[in-house]
């Protein structure tokens, strides 16, 4: 198995088969296929499911996406550290955000780091579950993951708190609600949109909602926190959504803060022990930044 084997292979992840591969990698398509049989043929497990013109991971694929990214950020320390008379710093930053934390605050981060930094590459990627954050970091599929604090298993972790993000009420387009914030014991009687109990901000929620006496039925309870807004938008019921989310529909929807708020806070997580060069700085970089960024 070789360095650019693994390249390969992230590039067909990371771009949705081989022909994205090939156009990013700047080499022929035929050049990332036989590469991605060899490395299938060493490796003794097929990485990908060809199902038509797509490709598919395996179990086995999905288990070598972690530790290829851990292997190039170390490959790319490693030559940045042989190569250490350049005084411009290269290499690939790694972050995965929750998708309601991927606007914003760590945005504005990144675009100013590169604007520092030009020659480093950044992936951003989606971080669908917030409890599986210190596992995404330990297996090495991001350097950095953004999400609501608490983590869950986060002892060998490094956080770096980026603010509060604050939820308001999101309803149906044409629910008649008054101007301003609307008070929990004035709620309609709507049917509303949760996640299931157990994360403390939900819990929280339920709870000032049933002690400010209101009570508006139940229309759906979803695991998937994203699909909350495509069943508002729907007509399904109201729901409470991160504010970010709430402003960007507020010409399809019915959007209004809340009395009392309600806030949650966001971090960035990191493994100290296994900061690349490209990681530390950006480390560096976000405990410098102003509060207000």
């Amino acid at each position: 198995m070789d360095f650019r084997q693994l390249e390969y292979f992230l590039a067909v992840v990371e771009r949705d088969g081989i022909n994205g591969a090939a156009a990013g990698l700047g080499v022929a398509q035929p050049t990332v296929s036989q590469s991605l049989r060899g490395l299938e043929r060493e490796l003794g497990v097929q990485l990908f499911h060809r199902i038509g013109r797509g490709m598919v991971l395996t179990a086995a694929g999905r288990s070598l996406v972690g530790p290829s990214r851990q292997v190039l950020r170390d490959v790319v320390a490693a030559r940045d550290t042989l190569t250490g008379g350049s005084a411009e710093l290269t290499g690939r930053l790694d972050v995965m955000a929750f998708p309601a934390l991927a606007t914003g605050t760590i945005v504005d981060l990144v675009a100013r780091f590169r604007a520092e930094h030009p020659k480093v590459t950044v992936q951003l990627s989606e971080l669908r579950d917030e409890s599986a954050s210190a596992t995404v970091i330990r297996d090495g599929h991001s350097e950095f993951v953004v999400a609501h604090l608490p983590f869950d298993g986060h002892d060998s972790l490094e956080v770096v708190e980026l603010g509060e993000q604050e939820f308001w009420l999101v309803y149906p387009a044409g629910t008649r609600l008054p101007e301003g914030a609307v008070k929990l014991s004035e709620l309609p009687d709507i049917p509303m949109v949760f996640v299931p109990r157990g994360g403390s901000l939900g819990d929280t929620i339920e709870e000032a909602i049933r002690d400010a006496g209101a009570r508006p039925p139940l229309a759906v309870l979803i695991e998937h926190r994203e699909a909350r807004l495509p069943l508002v938008l729907a007509g399904v019921g109201g729901s409470l959504m991160e504010r970010c989310v709430a402003e960007s529909v507020r010409d399809r929807a019915v959007v209004r803060p809340c009395d009392p708020s309600f806030t949650r806070a966001f971090a960035l997580a990191f493994d100290p022990a296994t900061l690349s060069p490209v990681g530390r700085a950006f480390v560096d970089f976000v405990r410098a930044a102003p509060p207000d960024l």
